[in-house]
């Protein structure tokens, strides 16, 4: 069969000849891949620099998928640890990682909305003790998952949500998704932590997806500006697309009760993430949380890594 193959963690992968996948578990059964994501995560692995990565080359990218079973059913799996990636013709879904879609669904749809819906419904609904009514900020809400973020704290019920992101086309399409108010994070310091602390002071959980310098100019933000400081913050950290480190003062830990922690891979349970795929499946197959997809065909997997798309389109791979 044929896949998209990393052979150089300097250069995108090229679409190879592979040998086909076998399911051999009792658990196991073989699928024509039909839709796979090309998400950050994705990007990531296939450059050596997530914190997963181990090295190992050559290797098949990709970590979800719509696939059909040779009876026809429709799937959304996330591929095993050990698993080649899904960005190939076919691959062993491991059923207990699988969620079954409803017939008529479209499969690039769902493989758009899985990986980036996923990092907030989980983060929400795992990591915190995320009550309905409470306000949500969410850092770097211009991209994909950031727009999700929102419509996904919205529909959690979330009473109050922010959006802050640097993009001001898109920052201004997030009240229509959601976004009671939007910071722009361009600009002077102090502008920007003046807008953060007036919009998010009492936040009761942030969603970032950036980290880096904006991160702690948005902690010292509300920190400053908040009524009433003993009241729990939930910082969540889910990407860095601002930077991979901060530097963190530390009377941020002492003047308020902030609470940072990680939403992700290894903190977080395979069987805690797999457990709430199936809701999150129904709501996207539904159109409730939809995204905007470029389905390109799997042996233009060279050119789709790298053509640059909108922050707001998800590249989807079509075998």
């Amino acid at each position: 069969m044929h896949a998209a193959v990393v052979h150089s963690f300097d250069a995108p992968p090229r679409y190879d000849a592979v040998p086909d996948p076998v399911a051999s578990g009792e658990h196991e059964v073989l699928v024509d891949v039909l839709a796979a994501g090309l998400h950050p995560r994705v990007r990531s692995a296939a450059d050596g620099s997530h914190y997963t990565s181990d090295g190992t080359l050559p290797l098949v990218p990709g970590i979800d998928a719509v696939g059909r079973t040779p009876d026809g059913e429709l799937l959304y799996f996330v591929a095993a640890d050990s698993a080649p990636g899904t960005m190939a013709e076919r691959a062993v879904v491991d059923r207990r990682r699988a969620v079954a879609l409803p017939a008529g669904t479209d499969p690039a749809a769902v493989a758009a909305a899985m990986n980036p819906g996923m990092s907030s419904w989980v983060a929400l609904r795992r990591r915190v003790s995320f009550r309905p009514g409470g306000t949500v900020l969410v850092m770097g809400a211009t991209g994909n998952a950031g727009q999700l973020a929102v419509r996904i704290a919205r529909h959690l019920g979330a009473a109050r949500v922010i959006g802050a992101g640097r993009d001001p086309g898109r920052l201004a399409l997030l009240k229509g998704l959601g976004a009671d108010e939007v910071v722009a994070l361009d600009g002077d310091d102090r502008d920007v932590a003046d807008r953060l602390g007036r919009a998010a002071a009492d936040a009761d959980v942030v969603l970032d997806y950036l980290w880096g310098p904006p991160a702690v100019l948005a902690m010292t933000a509300l920190l400053t500006a908040r009524s009433d400081r003993a009241k729990a913050l939930a910082w969540l950290q889910i990407g860095s697309m601002a930077g991979q480190e901060i530097t963190l003062p530390s009377f941020l830990l002492r003047a308020g009760n902030l609470n940072i922690m990680g939403s992700g891979q290894g903190s977080l349970t395979t069987a805690g993430i797999l457990a709430e795929l199936p809701s999150l499946a129904q709501e996207i197959a539904a159109g409730t949380l939809a995204v905007d997809v470029l389905p390109v065909p799997l042996d233009q997997v060279e050119q789709a890594w790298n053509t640059p798309v909108d922050p707001g389109r998800r590249v989807v791979l079509t075998p």
